[in-house]
């Protein structure tokens, strides 16, 4: 089967050639299993039986780690040495000059924002389709969010719809580096430059994700990273910052710490006049240090895994992977993203799809929704603080500005995941998955009026 590619075709078919990624006709083995046995959710056999990895994996490495700050004594940053052993560990791993660690991925965005000054007047502009902590940390500052739209076939900020959101009172711009792959970065540095204003990685999902060979974290001011308990290096909570700024670690590391530099928190050492308390515990320092001596590996599998599992998938009409842009040279496969077109499946709906996937024994989430229209953020609108701070008018037209139509597309009827961990079983688990797809597809019809 010849797959067919059109101009829009080339920012993924660029990127998959790049990653060696082959195209070309399924296995034989996938047509077997479909002519074989009928859609679990019919009544056939599961495509998938024995359960995906669980998470996180840890051995006598991290008992280890946690035991032995245990009994030093010594369990906050302030008076131990991990989490500097840390902090130096994590910046040469991404060849970056300073690394400050903090609470959370939430942390890590809220001490760059406060380094910059973000405030009440200002605006950043981020992506609609990201986790929440995104917008969270923009309007706990009283800034305006500024919601762009999404590019369909790579699930990432749509760089064009960014510049056009730019104003006067854009103080930062905040791409995200959706499912661990790096957003349109070259796009980003140019608009930044052109506009003189900073771009901030929210790179929380992108662990070892790299942009032209170079870990992603490094191109803007600074990058944010997520060491959250689902992420591809964990601590529970946790989260760093990566800068090659010296000037600008140095602000980070007064603001998550009270205002106040060097190690202590005595008054009279800070410098300006707002900041507050995101350090990073002892405990938390040394079990990333023990995640740390897995994550390279698992980053391979995971890669692998998901470079077979697109090259199946991209033989299936009405699946479709998620692209990368051309100077993507790794994504870090926090999740694998998917389009799901329901006309190459007799029309079934995709929940029904997700269903019928579900009863295979593969989980899949329908990812992110309509930021932009969930009451949580659209009441901002009607905030006291922000009427207070931008009047009616300035909020009313805020919510006009933030239709997002492509979102709205993707998120309502198309977008898929796959999660972290399924990425890290064998070559025959991805044939599960794309037979299990296959069944599906084959028995839609049956399936819809199931």
């Amino acid at each position: 089967m010849k797959n067919k590619f059109n101009r829009r075709d080339f920012i993924g078919a660029a990127a998959m050639a790049g990653a060696g990624v082959a195209f070309g006709s399924l296995p034989q083995w996938s047509f077997a299993n479909v002519q074989d046995g009928k859609p679990a959710i019919l009544g056939g056999s599961k495509a998938y039986t024995s359960g995906f990895s669980g998470w996180p994996i840890y051995d006598e490495t991290e008992e280890k780690a946690l035991i032995s700050v245990l009994k030093s004594g010594n369990w906050g940053r302030l008076n131990g040495p991990v989490v500097g052993g840390f902090e130096q560990a994590y910046a040469k791993l991404n060849g970056s000059g300073h690394c400050l660690g903090v609470s959370s991925g939430t942390a890590a965005l809220t001490t760059i924002l406060g380094a910059l000054g973000i405030g009440p007047g200002d605006e950043v502009v981020i992506p609609v389709y990201t986790f929440i902590a995104t917008y969270n940390v923009v309007v706990l500052n009283y800034a305006l969010p500024i919601l762009v739209d999404t590019d369909i076939e790579t699930f990432q900020i749509d760089a064009k719809k960014a510049e056009a959101a730019v104003t006067a009172q854009t103080k930062a711009i905040m791409p995200v580096h959706i499912g661990g792959t790096p957003a349109d970065i070259d796009a980003f540095l140019a608009l930044g430059q052109k506009k003189g204003i900073p771009i901030i990685e929210d790179a929380c999902q992108a662990h070892l994700a790299e942009w032209n060979g170079k870990k992603v974290g490094n191109f803007g001011l600074a990058g944010a990273f997520s060491f959250q308990s689902s992420k591809n290096l964990n601590c529970a909570e946790g989260g760093a910052i990566l800068t090659n700024d010296a000037d600008f670690a140095s602000t980070c590391y007064t603001f998550h710490n009270q205002g106040q530099g060097g190690t202590g928190i005595s008054y009279g050492t800070g410098s300006g006049t707002r900041a507050t308390n995101l350090r990073l515990t002892e405990f938390q320092g040394n079990l990333l240090l023990a995640q740390m001596t897995r994550l390279q590996q698992q980053a391979k599998t995971r890669s692998e895994n998901a470079k077979y599992l697109t090259e199946l998938l991209s033989d299936i009409p009405g699946i479709e992977p998620a692209k990368w842009y051309p100077g993507t040279t790794q994504s870090a496969y926090h999740l694998y993203m998917f389009r799901y077109l329901k006309e190459h499946f007799n029309g079934l709906s995709r929940d029904k799809f997700v269903e019928a996937l579900t009863a295979e024994g593969i989980p899949c989430s329908q990812g992110y929704g309509q930021m932009n229209r969930d009451a949580y953020v659209t009441g901002l609108a009607s905030n006291p603080h922000y009427l207070r701070i931008y009047g009616e008018k300035t909020m009313q037209e805020w919510l006009e500005r933030n239709q997002c139509p492509q979102n709205d597309k993707l998120t309502g009827e198309q977008s898929l995941w796959f999660f972290q961990t399924m990425l890290l079983g064998t070559r025959e688990n991805m044939e599960q998955i794309a037979t299990a797809i296959r069944k599906i597809q084959q028995y839609a019809k049956q399936i819809a009026k199931a």
